[in-house]
């Protein structure tokens, strides 16, 4: 007797929570369908939404920046070239002593606000975790395709003397030497390739130069898009761009300079290294 009202008690509340299961699901097409959810960037998140992610951001990057190793940071000059790459390509967003973030920056959302306090709430090696991997849905992209090594933990170097700077100090620190070389320089002087190409490397370089935005790529989440052609099956076509042989070092070069084999390309040059290219290239020449 006492087995079966057991059992009828396990049923009843699967079967309600299948039931709520459900209702759920129904209720969230529901909103998806008739466009009741305002996407608009003047609609900010609700608070408690905002802290659940912003704990979650959190706890993940202590999480997955735990083994990260520390180089020595207090050399000076170290400190000079990480303030030249903040300024060069950080400030448009999260600012500086004096300095506001570009209206694109100060627009966001969820805001990137100002690193002064970055060095307080955060270890270097999390600082250096987050600029070189970024943080999905939040704008922040992943440095390591854009910036060598090095020149990341330069910037964590500055990161960490930023609470102490005041507007002149900034400006001392980004004019007291050269700014360093533009990314299409970086790009050309790209250290030596390892002796063979990261497949799974290059379908992350691929999201990192934003191709998915003008075109449909397999394994690449992205929009619908009819910008540039969809590249599935790309391993099957006679010719890269109608003009070259489809060889992985054909496509590589394609990638990094369009306009050299067709002038009259619309693709633009992104200023992609060598190594990344020949990433992007294997990757799109694995997926059938």
């Amino acid at each position: 007797m006492a087995s079966n009202r057991l059992r009828l008690i396990v049923k009843t509340a699967l079967a309600t929570t299948m039931a709520l299961g459900a209702a759920a699901a129904l209720g969230g097409w529901i909103v998806l369908e008739s466009g009741w959810y305002n996407v608009a960037a003047t609609q900010q998140h609700f608070q408690p939404m905002h802290t659940l992610l912003e704990k979650g951001m959190r706890e993940s990057v202590r999480f997955h920046a735990r083994n990260v190793a520390t180089p020595p940071l207090a050399d000076g000059a170290r400190v000079v070239r990480g303030a030249h790459l903040y300024h060069q390509h950080c400030v448009q967003c999260h600012g500086a002593p004096g300095v506001a973030q570009s209206p694109v920056g100060k627009s966001m959302q969820p805001v990137p606000g100002p690193l002064v306090d970055a060095a307080r709430r955060w270890q270097p090696r999390e600082l250096y975790w987050i600029t070189r991997h970024g943080i999905r849905m939040a704008g922040m992209p992943a440095w390591e395709f854009h910036l060598r090594d090095e020149e990341l933990w330069d910037l964590v170097a500055f990161l960490r003397q930023f609470p102490s700077q005041t507007r002149d100090s900034y400006r001392v620190l980004v004019d007291n030497a050269a700014a360093p070389a533009p990314t299409s320089a970086r790009a050309a002087a790209s250290p030596p390739l390892p002796a063979y190409p990261d497949v799974e490397r290059g379908r992350m370089a691929l999201t990192q130069y934003a191709c998915q935005a003008c075109h449909s790529i397999p394994g690449v989440t992205g929009p619908d898009t009819f910008v540039g052609p969809p590249l599935a099956g790309l391993s099957q076509r006679k010719y890269v761009a109608g003009v070259l042989p489809n060889t992985a070092d054909n496509l590589a070069r394609w990638i990094r300079v369009p306009h050299e084999i067709d002038p009259q390309t619309t693709m633009p040059t992104l200023g992609v290294t060598a190594r990344d290219a020949r990433d992007m290239a294997a990757y799109l020449l694995s997926e059938d």
